[in-house]
């Protein structure tokens, strides 16, 4: 058998990963910080693009006065064209109306300038005759006052360690103890409590576990009462010491927590040797102890969370679903930089490739902020019409929703869907929730009809539990069967199961414990 060489030409499809396919994909599940923080990197890199401020002008630069089509705005919810030219457009305001289906307005008419504008109102100031006094305070150099903030004139709030670090030279008056103090207190968490082991602290600072553990009976004794402890049982012992409180029978409860938390409340009167009483008198004490002296000093930075989506409701029983103009990064492709290098007869072809290469990109960055902007409002109008009822009535009436659901519906794949929902917030009339929060598991009907949202099964739970008395604690059972006489289909290890989840204790805690809190606010 003879062999041959022959040519063959052969067609074939594959899908390929490019970098910027890549990159459009991660912009789709970022935060708006993690996106503004890409979009700075971006601008850093590439001359090119610009950051917009409110009014669509570059941030730096003196507002241009009339040669508009020199620049183009490209920004998230803006109508981003092949050549990555805008002209400041945001995504109009989406529309549901229940009964009616789906009608997503692909339209991008709107202008993001006038979107919030009181029709051109000029800014009245409710005090004309403090402005004068406002330039003078920081942040007030504005002839409006504009500028004036309260949180330039906030306090800073103290740290755990500096207030500690001003009682430590009243109470040590050695420098080598005051170097244990130090080291100590750089190892106190969050609560306050000490996360170090003393033997360790005595081998490094070359001292004697005495002497470090005789610091640390000083340390304790500092304010807040319960600093430096280092489990809650003696956190809770520091404190009831200082308040003379700590005699054989309290310390015997302190000891056995882990009684106090199951409500074994028998075990613990034969444990301290007192009768129910004496037993009530001492819980209602530990209840006003601070299981967590440091947390009153964190200062930490909490930031607000900015919603993506904000739903209002609209005439004629509808919704109006939009993009929030806060969450909306905004960025300029200079386009007079781009002709007046192109036209510039020194610019050498390395320089003309490398513009030619940051055009590219940052057509490629505004159609993908465009088409992020277009998915979630996708998204979020589909669920606002699979949980019209929710939005209307409450939690109870939240329906159960999967990501498939969504995907079949906007023509969408599934993972798509995940990463639009992942880390967003929808601002709506019931309150800030993330998109995630509308999806949930299916729980069937005990009488056939339409099946229930786990979610809405969790509140009716809570809401049960809430109402109860100590008289008519309800057991799991009970709870099972109060929801199949409503409807709900559940187990009782399901039951048992969302109880937990929410921090829920059994009904025999429960009921010890308000047995007891009826008894103590009897006396």
């Amino acid at each position: 058998m003879a062999l041959s060489a022959n040519l063959f030409l052969r067609q074939n499809q594959s899908l390929v990963m490019t970098p910027q396919l890549m990159q459009s994909i991660q912009l789709l599940q970022m935060t708006h910080l993690e996106l503004i923080h890409f979009i700075s990197q971006e601008v850093e890199k590439n001359p090119l693009l610009e950051m917009a401020s409110d009014d669509g002008e570059p941030i730096g630069e003196p507002r241009s006065g009339g040669n508009d089509d020199a620049q183009s705005t490209a920004q998230a919810d803006g109508n981003a064209s092949d050549e990555g030219r805008s002209a400041g457009n945001t995504l109009d305001s989406e529309w549901y109306e229940p009964g009616h289906g789906n009608s997503l307005n692909e339209r991008l008419d709107s202008n993001f300038d006038t979107a919030l504008s009181d029709e051109g109102t000029a800014t009245r100031a409710d005090a004309p005759e403090l402005l004068g006094q406002w330039k003078s305070m920081p942040g007030g150099g504005a002839e409006s006052g504009e500028g004036y903030d309260l949180d330039d004139f906030v306090a800073g709030q103290i740290s755990i360690r500096d207030h500690l670090s001003q009682q430590v030279p009243f109470a040590l008056a050695k420098p080598g103890d005051r170097l244990i103090a130090a080291v100590l207190t750089d190892h106190l968490d969050e609560a306050g409590y000490l996360r170090a082991d003393l033997a360790e602290v005595a081998t490094r600072l070359g001292e004697s576990v005495e002497r470090v553990a005789a610091v640390l009976d000083v340390l304790q004794n500092l304010d807040p009462p319960g600093i430096f402890a280092r489990s809650l049982s003696e956190c809770l012992s520091i404190q009831l010491r200082q308040r003379n409180r700590l005699d054989p029978a309290m310390q015997s409860l302190v000891d056995n927590l882990e009684l106090l938390a199951k409500r074994d409340f028998n075990t613990l009167k034969k444990l301290c040797g007192v009768d129910e009483e004496d037993l009530i008198d001492m819980l209602a004490e530990i209840r006003k102890l601070n299981p967590k002296p440091g947390s009153g000093f964190e200062n930490t930075i909490l930031e607000s969370v900015i919603p993506d989506i904000v739903v209002r409701p609209a005439p004629n029983c509808t919704w109006q679903v939009e993009l929030n103009p806060d969450a909306l990064p905004r960025i300029l492709v200079n386009q007079n930089y781009v002709t007046a290098v192109g036209k510039g007869s020194k610019a050498s072809d390395k320089d003309q490739a490398f513009l030619s290469e940051c055009l590219q990109n940052a057509n490629w960055l505004t159609r993908s902020l465009d088409q992020r902007a277009r998915t979630i409002v996708k998204v979020a109008c589909e669920i606002v019409r699979q949980q019209d009822a929710f939005l209307q009535h409450g939690v109870d009436h939240l329906r159960p929703l999967n990501l498939k659901t969504v995907a079949d519906a906007i023509k969408m794949h599934e993972s798509t869907v995940s990463r639009v929902t992942s880390n967003k917030y929808m601002l709506t009339p019931r309150g800030l929730f993330e998109l995630k929060y509308f999806f949930s598991v299916s729980i069937g009907s005990a009488e056939g009809g339409d099946n229930h949202s786990a979610e809405a099964v969790r509140h009716r739970i809570r809401a049960m539990i809430a109402q109860e008395s100590s008289d008519a604690v309800l057991s799991d059972d009970d709870i099972v069967h109060t929801l199949k006489s409503a409807g709900v289909d559940l187990a009782r290890r399901t039951v048992a199961k969302y109880r937990e989840a929410m921090n829920i204790p059994s009904s025999v805690q429960r009921r010890r414990e308000k047995r007891a809190i009826a008894k103590v606010a009897a006396i």
